[in-house]
């Protein structure tokens, strides 16, 4: 995932890269010959899956800066996370703007969004909320009862 503008120009460079590198592969296996056709065809498939896989990650960085979306949803808390680097995003929040918002150094929400949250408190993360100004609305399904041989009231009549 691409966390900033930073990642975003790198990945761009990678994608050129890969582009040209491919070009060149394509090229050379048809001028040589030297290649046995299934290998270049794994080379050739590898080259177009990373360039597929960096590609989406463009266009999602390049979706949430556009602010064309107005909802986060999540299957899983899991998500949430990442779903807080998103909302920066999509809020045209830096990080240095959000560490400047937490009173924090922009080194800290790096750590934070590369370790997905993992050290940040819940208050911090409540903090986080707040300074993007967000809006959560949760659910917490309960898991369906339960019913355990020998538990008190339950059983056979």
């Amino acid at each position: 995932m691409i966390k900033n503008a930073r990642q975003y120009q790198i990945t761009k460079s990678q994608v050129a890269k890969l582009e040209r590198t491919l070009t060149q592969l394509t090229a050379e296996a048809k001028s040589a010959g030297i290649v046995h056709p299934r290998l270049q065809q794994a080379q050739e498939d590898a080259l177009r899956s990373q360039i597929a896989d960096l590609r989406e990650q463009l266009t999602e960085y390049e979706t949430l800066r556009a602010r064309k979306r107005k909802v986060l949803a999540l299957e899983s808390f899991e998500e949430f996370p990442r779903a807080l680097v998103k909302a920066r995003i999509a809020a045209g929040i830096s990080q240095k703007e959000l560490a400047k918002r937490l009173g924090l150094k922009e080194q800290q929400i790096q750590r934070y969004e590369a370790t997905e949250y993992a050290s940040a408190s819940l208050t911090r993360v409540a903090a986080v909320i707040r300074a993007l100004g967000l809006t959560v609305h949760e659910e917490i399904v309960l898991p369906r009862a339960q019913t355990l041989p020998g538990a008190a009231g339950e059983g056979p009549a």
